[in-house]
């Protein structure tokens, strides 16, 4: 049996554990703080009992939950029939649109929302889709790499074929034959782009919109201490999701093999 020792031995584990010390142990200094009191060795839950006493709290978490939750259906409903289609019909345009799918990562945010609002459809403009539209596109990356390997795991057009071939339409063939053998990597893709677009607050300020993360942002200017005790719950936040949605996840692979 390996020793906590004898694994630090391996390279990979070391720089793992480095890495993984360089994003908890400022996250853990941050937590300790906001337990201090102004009594020099002294705790408390006053800070988190602030948070549950703030009206804001709630009411911008299940905003940014309901943002985020829309922008998750919508690069879904977009993604998974292209993505299908490009792995049945062996397309020439699957290089260019894995290319265009990762521009999101290189472009800046500035210039990423600028150009957005200006190609934006009237109709989402000023809407409630605004912000989700702009999340799914910021999301692109992560939710496209995700559905794709899904689909690369799957004999998906022998599946779809099987479908058609029994009657049945093309939407109906998504719904019932694609998407239920890809459901691991659906589950996963919303993950990702929940945990990101929940947190997301550079792009949710250039467009003036009030979420979760501005708030947070608003409260700071007051509340400092109060701000960072946020910021940490908006941080275990994403994490539990994750959490969940990995629980989820592995339970999905389990009844796929068993």
């Amino acid at each position: 049996m390996a020793t906590p020792m004898k694994s630090l031995r391996n390279p990979l584990t070391f720089v793992l554990a480095i890495y993984l010390s360089f994003i908890f142990i400022p996250l853990l200094s941050a937590t300790e703080y906001t337990f201090k009191t102004s009594v020099q060795g002294k705790y408390s839950l006053d800070n988190y009992r602030w948070i549950l006493q703030e009206d804001g709290f709630f009411h911008y978490v299940f905003r940014s939950g309901y943002l985020a939750g829309i922008s998750v259906i919508i690069s879904l409903l977009f993604l998974v029939p292209l993505q299908t289609w490009l792995h049945i019909s062996q397309s020439n345009w699957k290089p260019v649109i894995e290319t265009i799918s990762l521009m999101p990562l290189i472009i800046p945010v500035v210039a990423f929302a600028i150009g957005a609002q200006i190609s934006m459809p009237m109709f989402v403009q000023d809407s409630v889709l605004e912000l989700p539209f702009m999340y799914s596109m910021l999301s692109l990356p992560y939710v496209y790499r995700a559905i794709d390997i899904g689909l690369g795991a799957k004999p998906i057009k022998t599946l779809y074929e099987a479908a058609r071939i029994t009657g049945a339409g093309w939407f109906t063939s998504i719904r019932r034959v694609v998407i239920p053998a890809i459901r691991p990597a659906v589950i996963a893709a919303s993950a990702l782009s929940f945990a990101l677009c929940i947190g997301e607050f550079t792009l949710t300020s250039l467009l003036h919109w009030d979420t979760f993360p501005t708030w947070i942002n608003d409260v700071s200017q007051d509340n400092v201490l109060g701000a960072i005790s946020l910021s940490v719950v908006s941080l275990v936040i994403p994490v539990l999701l994750l959490t969940i949605f990995a629980f989820l996840f592995s339970k999905e692979k389990e009844r796929d093999h068993g």
